[in-house]
């Protein structure tokens, strides 16, 4: 399912404007993506988390040149599902 199959599926089930639906559906996600880049966590209810989680620093190697890279510890974002969502999808 895409971004706007989720749009026609809201306009059509609530009989709102499809243009207001996505614009909602767009500041939405504009909302979360800046939380998550500011390091705070988005708790939906019912539905999930959205965290930010830490990488920790870790070595690699780079196999065709044969050398050892450092890669720095670094954020990056996740989605914890509630347990209703997990027995939902179950």
């Amino acid at each position: 399912m895409t971004k706007a199959d989720i749009v026609n599926e809201i306009s059509r089930s609530t009989g709102i404007d499809r243009a207001k639906v996505l614009g909602t559906v767009e500041k939405f996600m504009e909302i979360v993506k800046d939380s998550l880049a500011h390091g705070e966590n988005v708790y939906l209810r019912g539905f999930g988390s959205f965290i930010v989680k830490t990488r920790s620093e870790k070595t690699a190697r780079n196999i065709s040149k044969n050398t050892t890279i450092i890669i720095p510890e670094h954020k990056i974002p996740a989605f914890k599902p509630s347990k209703s969502f997990m027995n939902d999808v179950k």
